[in-house]
């Protein structure tokens, strides 16, 4: 099998290949607009990469949607200060350059296996969602940082409706708060454009206090990208087609935490850490902050964010078993890794 998979040098599309290339036969062909995070795969002859824009590298991707079995279109910008600083670049992007390449999989009649997003269910009252029973539920226009949960939701109903009337094979998944190394690097990490355990590793290595916004009472249930990458590639093999024309929450249900408690949980980790003991670094302190001087005006939040799994376990027997602790440690332990990689690049060209 032929994989394109653009936004390959993402999260999910960096540890997607990694899990290809070790556990499958298939060949991956990936576009993105750096490779750092998959240069440790440049090697293998499985896995073809081509460095470039999504918005200008159009006959490469036409040709390769044309010639591969299934279409992974990873590129999105999937950061909250974004939505609310540029809203019309997030939609752009995520939904625009995407349903080009969606109308190509029509065209070709290639299988496109896209991610949706946990935000699509926005601030939905159920204890548990539902992928087709749950309503979605956003905020008010001046609320910017709904543009990312509406621009995925609209494309999720453009596929399904390519489904409906052209036959496209489709899937939709969901990520529910996937996190682990590389998730993003602590060298581009900013204030709000981080994601959450970025953002904290970013103030423990720097000795900066850890913010919680509005109190931090929002919880998330967090998966960790081993599991993750299970349910991904059962969707990916789709044995039976039982993939096939469904919608699919991938997360943990069982890893459900307050983002003070991941807070303090990192502070515990970091406390004891031999790289912080070896530099002295401060110990950081948890502060209070509002999300209008976090984020900027047009933020709106969600106090709860729980999937229901149950299609998965159902279809693919998927069972995510890493907890938060061993979750959290891993990460950290790869920022203090790729932190020491920095300083050998920075002492070797001093």
């Amino acid at each position: 099998m032929k994989i394109l998979i653009l936004g390959v040098n993402g999260f999910i599309g960096s540890h997607l290949v990694g899990r290809i290339l070790r556990d499958t036969t298939w060949e991956v062909y990936g576009m993105d607009l750096g490779n750092h995070k998959v240069s440790e795969y440049l090697g293998n002859p499985r896995f073809h990469y081509r460095e470039g824009d999504i918005s200008i590298s159009k006959e490469w991707i036409e040709y390769h949607v044309k010639n591969c079995d299934v279409v992974l279109p990873l590129v999105a910008i999937a950061t909250p200060k974004v939505y609310v600083t540029d809203p019309l670049r997030v939609f752009e992007l995520d939904f625009e350059e995407n349903l080009r390449v969606v109308r190509q999989c029509v065209k070709y009649k290639k299988r496109v296996v896209f991610p949706s997003t946990s935000e699509v269910y926005g601030m939905c009252p159920d204890a548990e969602f539902d992928e087709e029973t749950s309503a979605l539920v956003t905020g008010p226009i001046p609320m910017q940082r709904w543009i990312y949960s509406t621009s995925k939701q609209l494309l999720d109903r453009v596929i399904w409706g390519y489904g409906f009337r052209d036959n496209l094979q489709f899937t939709l998944f969901r990520p529910f708060n996937w996190m682990g190394p590389k998730l993003d690097s602590l060298n581009t990490a900013k204030e709000g454009s981080s994601r959450l355990v970025t953002q904290f590793a970013w103030n423990l290595f720097n000795g900066e206090p850890l913010k919680l916004v509005d109190g931090g009472a929002q919880r998330r249930c967090f998966c960790d990208v081993e599991d993750a990458m299970d349910g991904l590639m059962s969707i990916l093999r789709n044995e039976g087609g039982k993939a096939d024309g469904r919608i699919f929450n991938i997360g943990n249900p069982a890893n459900d935490h307050s983002v003070q408690d991941i807070a303090e949980r990192m502070l515990e980790i970091w406390k004891d850490h031999p790289f912080r003991l070896e530099r002295n670094i401060p110990l950081s302190q948890i502060v209070q902050e509002t999300s209008g001087a976090f984020y900027g005006k047009g933020y709106q939040d969600v106090l709860v964010r729980t999937p229901s799994i149950r299609r998965m376990r159902e279809t693919f027997g998927f069972d995510p078993k890493i907890g938060i602790k061993e979750a959290l440690r891993k990460a950290i332990d790869f920022f203090v890794e790729e932190h020491k990689a920095m300083e050998k690049i920075v002492e070797t060209e001093g």
